[in-house]
């Protein structure tokens, strides 16, 4: 089956961005296909490399990126939900008059159309967080 997932939470206040991670390395692990994974609403700060978890605590973003990493996922950040919450690559950087860029490299920005295709080309949408 051919999965598109959609997280909607941030990586340390709900527990939408653990279950969407775990969902989708067990997923992989069974053999399925995961066609993009879409970061929207909070979900978008999952993909800010400047996050420093304590030494103790999971580094949600680095986990995102290592599976990401092994399986060559296509990770896309919603670019309003990104510009609202302070999260850049250099072309929104540029584009909004910014000096830095916190986007993790694994990660790319883009619009809802994105969402849209995944969805299209999914066997399921599965949502994560409100």
């Amino acid at each position: 089956m051919k999965f598109a997932i959609q997280v909607n939470e941030g990586p340390y206040q709900h527990q939408a961005a653990d279950s969407a991670y775990f969902f989708a390395k067990a997923a992989l692990e069974k053999g399925h296909e995961i066609f993009r994974i879409f970061f929207y609403h909070d979900g978008v700060n999952n993909s800010t490399r400047l996050t420093t978890p304590p030494q103790d605590d999971r580094n949600v973003v680095e986990r995102w990126a290592e599976l990401a990493e092994q399986h060559d996922l296509d990770m896309v950040v919603c670019v309003a939900a990104a510009q609202r919450r302070g999260v850049a690559d250099e072309g929104e950087a540029q584009r909004n008059g910014k000096d830095a860029t916190n986007i993790h490299p694994r990660f790319r920005i883009s619009g809802l159309g994105q969402l849209v295709e995944a969805a299209v080309q999914s066997d399921r949408l599965v949502v994560f967080g409100d």
